[in-house]
Formats: structure tokens, sequence, C-alpha cells
């Protein structure tokens, strides 16, 4: 926390708005659309990140039978309103400079639907830990085929590609605000729009999907997913240190960096180059045990045993039992990183004290 949350929850309670909508949710949408830096752009305040993309998928048209293009290398909120539309997930590799969505892989999957009679309605990319995706390659597959994108920029508030913001890249966004977040508002989440009209619907969709009436009246499904005025007000107080946290998780990034630069064997993920600009939201090692004698499970251990949590990096969905049944294009980029990889201590607020505990295991380790 930075210290003002307080100051803006007060307010909501001092006003009596502590239903979903009042003064901090309009403000807190209105700050994310300036930070997003992009004149089109429109935010709409949700319970969370996985809120945003179920509504992205519903607004883009996405129904029961038809099939949507997910990064395998991901958290499962990304695939699961896939199937909460009844649609189908069609998972894609990674590449290894960003470890997200491989174009190549993305091609290859949409072409091989479309000869199986399904053309893709969406493609569902991810900017995973906060490193932006190669979005001008994905934009242009997507186009040529012509399948829209959203885009899970739940990791990646802050990042941008080229100088254009992560969650300004697809046809609709997402961001996230969970506890674990570059940010927090305690629980919640955002999806960003290009146009006004798309962002009416899906707040309109999130509020149950009244129709305007004098009594309750209801002419399609909707959904219990508008962000709280309280909460929201903690997403006011976040916004004001925002680009404090991206620094310290960078620094935290260079620490790594640092410790590992002369360490044969263990690579610290970071920018492939100058085009992205990463918050760093976690930082992450692999391991390659061939050259170091010791496994990623090996250091992970020796982590816990101080008492200090370090955790693999994301198993790939098309690995998953509830995903393993789905169609899966690409090679073994994802599973590789899986396999040797970890996210390690990258919170904000780590002290000095924590860096030095972690030498001392890290130089103990090696």
């Amino acid at each position: 926390m930075g210290g003002t949350e307080q100051k803006y929850v007060q307010e909501a309670f001092d006003t009596n708005w502590v239903a979903p909508l009042g003064p901090n949710v309009t403000g807190f949408e209105t700050d994310l659309e300036q930070f997003l830096q992009e004149d089109n752009m429109q935010v709409a305040a949700l319970s969370s990140g996985t809120a945003a993309l179920h509504l992205g998928l519903i607004l883009l048209g996405v129904k029961a039978g038809d099939e949507v293009i997910c990064q395998s290398f991901t958290f499962s909120a990304s695939a699961n309103p896939i199937l909460y539309q009844g649609a189908t997930p069609v998972f894609v590799d990674s590449e290894p400079e960003t470890w997200n969505m491989c174009p190549l892989a993305l091609e290859e999957a949409i072409k091989d639907r479309m000869a199986k009679g399904k053309t893709p309605k969406a493609i569902i990319p991810v900017h995973l830990y906060g490193m932006p995706f190669k979005a001008n390659e994905i934009r242009a597959v997507a186009d040529k085929y012509n399948i829209p994108i959203l885009e899970d920029s739940a990791e990646a508030l802050g990042s941008h590609y080229k100088g254009k913001m992560c969650g300004t890249f697809g046809d609709i966004a997402a961001l996230s605000f969970n506890g674990n977040k570059i940010i927090t508002t305690s629980g919640g989440g955002a999806l960003v729009a290009t146009s006004k009209a798309v962002k009416d619907k899906a707040v309109f969709l999130a509020t149950q999907a009244r129709d305007n009436a004098p009594h309750y009246q209801h002419s399609e499904i909707g959904y219990n997913y508008r962000l709280s005025n309280i909460s929201a007000g903690i997403g006011r107080g976040q916004m004001e240190v925002l680009k404090k946290h991206i620094e310290l998780r960078r620094q935290m990034n260079v620490f790594y960096r640092d410790i590992f630069k002369d360490i044969e064997g263990v690579t610290v993920f970071q920018e492939p180059n100058s085009d992205y600009f990463s918050n760093h939201w976690l930082s992450c090692i692999t391991i390659n045990s061939d050259k170091i004698g010791k496994t990623r499970e090996d250091l992970r251990l020796a982590l816990e045993k101080e008492n200090i949590e370090s955790r693999p990096l994301w198993k790939p969905m098309h690995l998953q039992p509830v995903f393993e049944k789905y169609p899966y294009y690409g090679g073994k980029v994802c599973e590789t990183l899986f396999e040797n990889g970890l996210c390690l201590p990258s919170g904000s607020n780590l002290t000095v004290e924590d860096k030095n505990r972690l030498k001392e295991v890290f130089n103990r380790f090696f």
C-alpha cells in the first residue's frame, strides 16, 4: 500500500458510496485511461481480470461450439472463460524470446482449424510475467485471417512495446488488480475497449444486463461483475504508486541479473531488445541442469528450507488435466520452460535484509 488508499476508501464511507458504482469507480477508470496513453481507450472497472476476459469473449461474439485460440503458457484464468462460453480452446506454444504466443505456431493453428472447417472466433495472447508479446507479428497474423485479439494484459500494467502500452494492443483487453499484481484493489480487474459503445455494453452486461425500464427487466443474460466503489478507492490510491512499484520490480530483475551474471547455466528472463519494456511483475530464471548439475527443483527446495517461497513457471494449459483433451499446436518451448524455470521473490516491498537472505542461499547453492 502507498498510504493514500485509505483516503479514497474513507471518502466512500463518508459519502455513503459503497455499491458497485460511484466516484471512485469513475475516477479509477479515468486514471487507467490516462495511464494507458491512448485517446480512444475506454476502461470498465470489473470484479476481476477473469471477468474482463469472459465479457471480452461475449462482446466478440464467442458462443457455444466456437473455437478460441489461447496461449498455452499462462495461468488457467486465460483459458477458463472459453469454457464458460461452451467454446473450445485451441492452445498454441510460445517462442523463446518473450515466452509468449509464437506467431508461427499461431498461423499454423489457424490454417489447420480452417482446413477442418472451424475458423477461430478470437485469439488470446498473454503478456507473461509482464513481458510484452510480439504484438506486431501477432496482429499481422490476426488481421490476415480477420480474427479479433482479446489481449490478456493481467500481468503487464505499465509494460510497453515500441512505446505503446500493454492493454492497448487488442480489440478488447483485460487487466487484473488481484492481490498479487503490480497494483491491487484486493480483488478486481478491468476491461479495456476501443470505443465507448463497447465499454457501455460491457458495463451493461456486468451489472446483470438490466434494461432501461422503471421495473427490473432483462432481455439478455447478465453478470455481477462490476467493481465496488470501496475497492476502486484502493485502486485510486494504488495508481499513485504504480510507477514506483514498476521501478521496484525492475530493480529486483537487475538484482537477480547481477547475482547470476557469472553463473553459467542460469539465465534471467529479460527483454530481448529495446523495443520491449517489462514491468517485471515476476522475475524468473531458467536453469540448464546439464551445465550446473542441479535442477530448478533443487533450488526451489533449497529456498523453501530457508522459508523463502519460489515457484515453478506456469504449467502449460495443454498439459493440465482439465485441458489436455483440446488441440495444441507448436513444439516443446513452453514445456521446456516449465521443466527448467523458476519464479523468484519479486515483491515491491522486499527489504535489504530479504535480498541478503536470498544472496546467501544462492551463494551456498551454486
